[in-house]
């Protein structure tokens, strides 16, 4: 019974990779990362820019043949599946070229499904066996689906939280000015009235 019960756990860490990464694209830079597969492997890319500038960047998929799957500029967040059309060295990057100074803090994970299998087999055995495949499939999409919000919410927290400091210190900052404001004027009034009131004595 737990041996049962541990294979679907298992073959779920099989079939399914998901690498989650946190690079800092610099000005100028572009940042590329590479999986060999094979033809048929089902692909995904999703990425969110948790920090600098306008929180965009520009994003490239290239395949093998050196052909482009998918190109996007300045986007801020995505995500983006396909099936490998050829065995070899699939291109992931990220570009911040077009950024003069700010780099940029990107969150993405690669996910790579099962090769296709080439081995077929008969009998009910085979039937129950692909029943029993698809349903894990199904788990682990399903878990890579919440692991992926789960890093989405926390790179959305990060980006509210770092704008409610940054909120709050302009609010302090303000606050600091008003009050020396105030001190200044009530300094200055306190001299006006001073000078109204003395008395000048003509010799």
């Amino acid at each position: 019974m737990y041996k049962f019960s541990l294979v679907p756990l298992l073959l779920v860490s099989m079939l399914y990779q998901v690498e989650s990464y946190f690079i800092t694209v610099d000005a100028h830079a572009e940042e590329c990362f590479f999986d060999k597969v094979k033809s048929g492997t089902k692909m995904g890319l999703m990425f969110e820019v948790a920090e600098g500038g306008f929180l965009d960047i520009d994003v490239r998929i290239v395949g093998p043949d050196g052909k482009t799957i998918h190109q996007g500029e300045r986007e801020s967040n995505g995500k983006y599946t396909f099936a490998a059309h050829m065995d070899g060295v699939y291109q992931y990057c990220f570009s911040n070229q077009m950024s003069t100074m700010t780099p940029k803090i990107v969150m993405f994970s690669m996910d790579i499904g099962d090769a296709p299998s080439d081995a077929t087999n008969e009998g009910e055995d085979e039937a129950s066996h692909n029943k029993l495949e698809d349903m894990i499939k199904e788990l682990s999409t399903a878990l890579t689906g919440v692991k992926h919000e789960q890093e989405y919410m926390q790179v959305r927290d990060r980006i509210h939280r770092a704008i409610n400091e940054n909120t709050n210190s302009r609010v302090v900052m303000w606050s600091f000015f008003e009050a020396l404001v105030l001190v200044a004027m009530t300094l200055g009034q306190i001299y006006y009235l001073k000078r109204f009131f003395e008395v000048r004595r003509v010799v």
